[in-house]
C-alpha cells in the first residue's frame, strides 16, 4: 500500500505519492486547479494512473477548498492539520509555518510537529498570491516576469492594503512613469507587510518555515525574513506541504 494526498486549493491543485512507509515523495504533480474541482479531481486520478499506479494500490487522502470533490479519496482532512504535517516532514517539528496561498495567508504555530495554534488572514485578498496576480496583470506580465522584475528593482512604497485601491495606486506610480520594477518589487514588499502583520498576532514556535506558492522565490524569502528579523527557511516541495501532509495521514 502507497499513500496519496491531492491538494485542490483555490488556485493551484497538487497531488503527491509517497512510498509505503511514508519516508519519501515518490511523485508530485501541480495543476490549475480551474473553475471545477471536480474535473481536476478526475484529472489527478488519470496522472495518478498514468504514473503506473491503480486505484486499489493506493490510500488517498484529499484536503484544500476542493477536498470534498474527490468522490475517490479514502477520506479528507482540513488544510491547517495537513499544511502543519506536511511542514514538520519538510523543515522540522517546531516551526512556525507561514503559507501564502493563493486566497488566503495561513500562519501555523507547529510544536513537537503538532499544530497548537494558527491565524489565517480575513478576507481581503491582500498579502496572498492573488494580489501578486492582480498586480502582475494589470502590468501585462506573467508572475515569473513579475518576480523577475522585482529582483531588480527598487522598492516604492505601495500604501494601500486593499487590492483594489493598490492595483489604483499602480496605475497612478504607472502614469508617472515609475519602473515596472519599482512596482513591482514594492507589490511584492506590500504582501511581505501583510504577511509580517499576521505573523505578529500569534505567540510564535521555532524557526519560520515558507510553504505555498512561493517559496522558490528567493526574494520574497529574502524580504519575509527581513520584515521578520530572522531568517525564513523553505523547500522545493513547499509548495506540496499540504499534499504531503494529506499522504502522511493516510491510514
Amino acid at each position: 500500500m502507497l499513500y496519496a494526498g491531492i491538494d485542490i486549493g483555490s488556485t493551484a491543485a497538487k497531488a503527491v505519492i509517497l512510498n509505503e512507509d511514508k519516508s519519501a515523495v515518490t511523485a508530485r504533480h501541480i495543476m490549475p486547479s480551474g473553475w471545477n474541482s471536480r474535473n481536476t479531481a478526475d484529472e489527478i486520478l488519470t496522472w495518478i494512473e498514468s504514473k503506473g499506479y491503480s486505484r486499489d494500490d493506493l490510500r488517498i487522502t484529499a484536503t484544500g477548498y476542493g477536498r470534498v470533490s474527490v468522490p475517490y479519496a479514502d477520506g479528507t482532512l482540513t488544510e491547517i492539520t495537513c499544511h502543519g504535517k506536511g511542514a514538520a516532514f519538510l523543515g522540522g517539528n517546531d516551526l512556525t509555518v507561514v503559507d501564502i496561498g493563493g486566497q488566503d495567508t495561513k500562519v501555523i504555530v507547529l510544536k513537537a510537529g503538532r499544530v497548537i495554534d494558527f491565524v489565517m488572514n480575513d478576507k481581503c485578498s491582500a498579502g496572498t498570491g492573488k494580489f501578486l496576480e492582480v498586480m502582475a496583470n494589470r502590468m501585462g506580465v506573467t508572475l515569473q516576469e513579475f518576480f523577475s522584475m522585482a529582483e531588480t528593482g527598487k522598492e516604492v512604497k505601495i500604501s494601500s492594503m486593499c487590492t483594489v485601491f493598490a492595483e489604483s495606486e499602480i496605475v497612478s506610480l504607472m502614469g508617472l512613469g515609475t519602473p515596472r520594477e519599482d512596482i513591482a518589487c514594492g507589490a511584492v514588499g506590500s504582501v511581505v507587510a501583510k504577511v509580517s502583520s499576521l505573523v505578529s498576532r500569534k505567540t510564535l514556535s521555532g524557526k519560520y518555515f515558507l510553504t505555498g506558492g512561493f517559496c522558490d522565490s528567493s526574494l520574497l524569502v529574502k524580504k519575509l525574513g527581513e520584515a521578520l528579523g530572522s531568517e525564513v527557511s523553505t523547500s522545493p516541495d513547499g509548495r506540496f506541504a499540504g499534499a504531503i501532509g494529506a499522504a502522511l495521514l493516510g491510514k
